[in-house]
Order: structure tokens, then sequence, then C-alpha cells
């Protein structure tokens, strides 16, 4: 049964949007944590969040909180590497010119970087060609192909691109043209593939690389590994690959494949070798951030909340091609310059994104039929194409809906979707394949172009598929707690512990808790009439009025002041919480603190639905 919930007064208003929550507790494993934690060394904690993330034996737990240059894979291990290094060895013995194909999002300019460096270094000769989101859209063009070998080219790589380029790689072998597919997404759904030389791509049927969720960059990465490590094993491997790290760790980061396994050690390797920007690109773009990792330790949330938004702005709102010109430069005043380009595009961004938000946030607070698809598909005309993916992103976060956002321009529709848990968006864009111009992506985000006259077809077609592969539920935001924790056990050395977590992400959740028995040491604070701050204490499970050891602890809510008055909240009062552990480093208020995910009346909870707060 769903919690109750008191009656709003005068206090904040409920944001908009708001969904009902479920919070779900991870079913404990004390027995086994206990074993893990014995053997490995561990906190029990720390042994029962590894245990729920699949890793019960000691050595597993050592290679996760500890993860080094050895535990990354050979990259000859992946199928087509072998063919990849011996003819772009040949391409750069003979200064043959090379092009290398990227992508406009921060995966598909990173590899070019790191491709571009690693053929410089050997002494080869590269070119390379970003399409221009608005012009040419995504994945080859025919007629670059065809512009590269009138100017000499011969060898064509492609990076986080290319899987489903058939007729373009046709292209390329009519002109005499060698095509190195590397890409990361998904082949056709009849396992189909482009006619190349050679095809980099974990996901491929036949490669036995062990890991198969790498990102455009890091196979990218494999690729200069290969063919730097023959030319100079030491080298690359105790200077080269390390540097190389920065840029794959960025990617991996942005591009929210999962942080386990080899994903995880070049993420927290290039983060690591990231506290020390050498570069003069990276550091102006750090310093456009606000960022200074010598001041502090750089995290996957700087990465993916800081750095990752302004390199995605120059593709979406200009040339990503300036992207690898900032990477790629030892000029600090270009750099800078460059840089504060991008932090102009990004604040473009923002605005843009914004203005399309209320209109679709008010087209599915008026159009009832609208809001009750279970798949979500709608589209405005003009939205800028290069914020469209983002607002999908938004619309499924404030109605845990699948959703696709489409912008319509000159008679031709341009689409950008993303999806939930259980839905698997590609495979509904795939029952619609005859009505696309071109399409592409995987289980959680799409992309495709199509004439805007049949986009009527496609949304009968799309609610159909939905009606069938989608259960009608209301939708809710699940809260998926990983364990029990009360307040008095939070101590500056569990904090430590968590860190070896780091970093988090896809794949990598952080840790989030549950304190039963919470009471309120002082009235509520409420912050810009929109947030919340309050003074706690645990209480005893066995004796409820008795307050246990270990002193006070601040908690923020951000966008909870409205659950002051409608839990009616004052000091004394009691409550079960939700909660993540934050570090605080305000000099004059800092230390450990909880920022608050959930809260209910102390005893309401079990697994159950109830009503949360709203972002």
């Amino acid at each position: 049964m769903a919690a109750t919930v008191g009656t709003l007064t005068n206090g904040p208003p409920a944001p908009r949007n708001c969904l009902r929550q479920r919070w779900i507790v991870a079913d404990a494993h004390p027995v086994e944590a206990a074993a893990l934690a014995k053997e490995a060394r561990l906190p029990q904690l720390i042994a029962e969040l590894l245990w729920a993330r699949g890793i019960t034996e000691p050595q597993q737990a050592f290679a996760f909180l500890n993860p080094e240059p050895a535990h990354l894979h050979d990259p000859f291990l992946m199928l087509g590497m072998q063919a990849a290094v011996d003819r772009l060895e040949s391409a750069i013995a003979a200064r043959e010119p090379v092009l290398l194909y990227g992508d406009y999002d921060v995966d598909g300019t990173t590899a070019v970087v790191l491709l571009k460096t690693a053929i410089e270094m050997l002494g080869g000769v590269v070119r390379f060609h970003v399409p221009h989101r608005l012009r040419e859209g995504y994945g080859l063009q025919s007629s670059v192909l065809e512009a590269a070998y009138a100017e000499g080219a011969r060898l064509v790589i492609t990076v986080d691109t290319g899987m489903r380029a058939f007729a373009e790689a046709e292209t390329a072998r009519r002109l005499g043209l060698d095509l190195i597919i590397t890409d990361h997404h998904l082949p056709d759904a009849n396992d189909a593939l482009p006619q190349a030389l050679a095809i980099l791509n974990p996901n491929q049927p036949g490669c036995a690389y062990p890991e198969k969720s790498l990102c455009g960059a890091a196979i990218a990465l494999k690729l200069a590994q290969a063919v730097l490590q023959r030319r100079d094993p030491a080298r690359t491997r105790e200077k080269i690959l390390p540097s190389f790290l920065k840029m794959a760790a960025i990617a991996t980061i942005a591009d929210a494949v999962p942080l386990r396994g080899e994903n995880r050690v070049i993420a927290t390797l290039g983060l690591r070798q990231l506290r020390n920007p050498v570069g003069v690109g990276l550091r102006a773009l750090f310093a456009a951030a606000a960022l200074d990792p010598a001041a502090k330790q750089l995290t996957g949330f700087d990465v993916a909340f800081r750095v990752a938004p302004r390199i995605n702005a120059a593709g979406r709102m200009d040339v990503a091609s300036e992207v690898i010109e900032l990477f790629t430069t030892r000029d600090s005043a270009r750099a800078s310059e460059l840089a504060a380009k991008l932090e102009r595009l990004n604040r473009e961004r923002r605005d843009t994104e914004a203005f399309a938000l209320t209109a679709i946030e008010q087209r599915l607070a008026t159009d009832a039929e609208l809001a009750a698809q279970r798949l979500l598909v709608i589209e405005g005309s003009g939205w800028h194409r290069g914020v469209i993916g983002i607002l999908a992103s938004r619309v499924v976060e404030r109605t845990a809906k699948p959703a696709i956002v489409i912008s319509v321009e000159d008679g031709v529709a341009h689409g950008s979707g993303r999806s939930v848990d259980g839905f698997q968006l590609l495979d509904a864009i795939e029952s619609c394949a005859d009505l696309f111009t071109r399409f592409g992506g995987h289980a959680f985000a799409v992309g495709f172009a199509l004439p805007a006259a049949v986009l009527p077809e496609l949304k009968r077609r799309l609610s159909l598929y939905a009606a069938e592969h989608l259960a009608a539920r209301e939708p809710e935001r699940l809260l998926r707690i990983h364990a029990e924790l009360p307040l008095d056990r939070i101590t500056p050395v569990l904090a430590g512990w968590l860190r070896k977590l780091e970093p988090l992400g896809h794949g990598n959740p952080e840790p989030l808790f549950v304190a039963r028995h919470v009471r309120l040491l002082a009235a509520p604070r409420i912050m810009k009439d929109r947030h919340l701050r309050l003074e706690l204490a645990q209480e005893s499970d066995q004796a409820p009025a008795t307050l246990l050891t270990g002193g006070a602890i601040r908690a923020v809510g951000w966008d909870l002041a409205f659950r002051v008055d409608q839990l009616r909240l004052a000091e004394g009062s009691r409550i079960d919480l939700a909660y993540r552990i934050r570090e605080n480093d305000h000099p004059e208020y800092g230390g450990l603190e909880v920022e608050i995910a959930g809260i209910e009346p102390s005893g309401a909870l079990g697994h159950v639905d109830v009503l949360p707060q709203c972002k």
C-alpha cells in the first residue's frame, strides 16, 4: 500500500511532473558478504556492495578496487585487429594519406584525436573528417569518400561509425579505397556487416574480445595500442598508453558505457592521468569549466557533467572539428580561444534546450492523449537538431517512459530517442525500418531521419509496437537502494572506502542507502524556496526514543522543500531516509553530510510505493 501523504498548506509547491517513486531495497547477503569481507580484508558494507555487483571472489574484489594497466586486454584478441594493423603499418611506411572519418560527439572526436596522434607519432600522414550534424548528419558519406580518393587517400578508417554503412562501403570498394571500420554500435539486425578490409567491433559475430561494451574511442585506443606496441612495446606500455588513456577515459564516461571490466580500468587510470593535464587544450578546457585537477581530484561526475557537455556543444551547435584542433594544438593562445568558444556554445545549447523543453512540457500537460502513450513521440518545427537527444533524455527523466523527440524542417524529420530499462528502443525502430532514410543506435538510444510526410504512420506503428512490448503501468521512478546503513555508521573511514568504488556511473551506480528511525534535531530549513536542509541523528532500533552516539549529521534535499508541509516535518519528527553520502569541502562547514534521495515518515516503508521528490 502506498504511504499516505499530507495535504500541502502554504509551503513551497511540489515540482511539476512528479512521478510516483518506488523504493526497492536490495536483498542483503550477510553470510556471503561476511566471507568476502574476511577473505579480502574489506568492511562488511563494501563487501555487500561488491557482492551485489557480481563480485564474489577476493581476486575479483582486489582487481575491481585496484585497477592497473596489466588489466587491459591484448588488442590482438579483437577480430580484425591483425589485418587492420598490417594495413595501417603499410600506409604509414609508404606515407599514404590516411583519412580518419569520425563522429561529432565526445566519443567520435576523442577517437579521432587518439588515432591521429598515434599515426603521426609513427611518421604517418593523416587527415580527418567529422561530419557537420546539420548539413551532413551522422555516418559515412559517399561524397566524402570520393573527395578523399581524388585527393590521394587510399585508406579510410572510421571511428565510432560505420557498422551500417553498406552503401558507403560499396562506394569505397568501387573506388579502390581500403576501408577499416572501428565502431561499437550494434550490427544490423540480421548480423549483416559492410564489406571492409577489417571491422573492429567486439559486438560483431565471431569476435572473442572479452569486453563487449567498449565505446568508440576505446576501440580506437585498442587500434592505436596495437600499432604502437608493434613499433616499441616498452615505450608504448610505460609512457604512451597511459597518456592516451586520458582521452579514452573522457569518452568512456561521457558515452555512458558500463563502468565495469576493461571500461573501469580505462576510466580509472585515465582519470588519474587527467590530474596532471599536459596538453594546452586540456588545460584550457579545464579552466573554462572552472576545474583545477591539481587542487581537487577530478571525478567521473566532473567529466560527465562539466567536461563532456562542453565538448559535445561543438558538434551540437557548430563544428566538431574544432574539438580535435583544441586537443592537438600546441598553441596555448589558440587553445584558450577554442575553449572559450566551447563555453559560449554550451551556454547557447542550454538556452536552446530550455526553450524547446518548455514547449514539450506544455504539450504533455495539455494533450492527455499524448501523455497517455506508452512510448512518447513528440515533434516540433525547427527545434535545433543538436539538442533533440538531450530533450529525449529530459522527457524520459520526467515521465519514466521511452521518448522520441523529432525536429521537422524543410520536409524532413530528424529524430532522437532514449529508452528505459526493459524496452529495446532499437528493436522498436527496426520494426519501422522501411520508413527511414537512415537510422541506427542501440537498446537505449536511437537516431534517424525520414520524410516528414510519413510521421503519422511512424507514430501509428510505434504506438502499436509499444502496446505489444511495453506493459501498461503507472509511470514511476524506481529508487534502488543498495543497503541499509544507519546514520551513526557514517565515518570518514567508510567514506574513504566508498571512494574506491569510483568512478561511478552506468553499470557501477553510486551507492544509495536507507536509514530508518531518524530524528530531526531542529526545525527544517528552506533554502531558496526549493531546497531543504535538515539536522539529523540516528535513533536506536531497539529503543526508538534513544539517540545513538555519533552526533548530528547534516542533510540536504534538492527540490524537496515541498515535503516539509506534506510530512509536517518539525523538530523531533521521525523519518526514514534514502540518501547518498557526500563530502562537503566548504572551508567553514565542510565534512560528511548526506544528500536526500527520498524521505518518508518513520515506519511507513517496506517495499512500497511513495510520493517522492522530483527533479
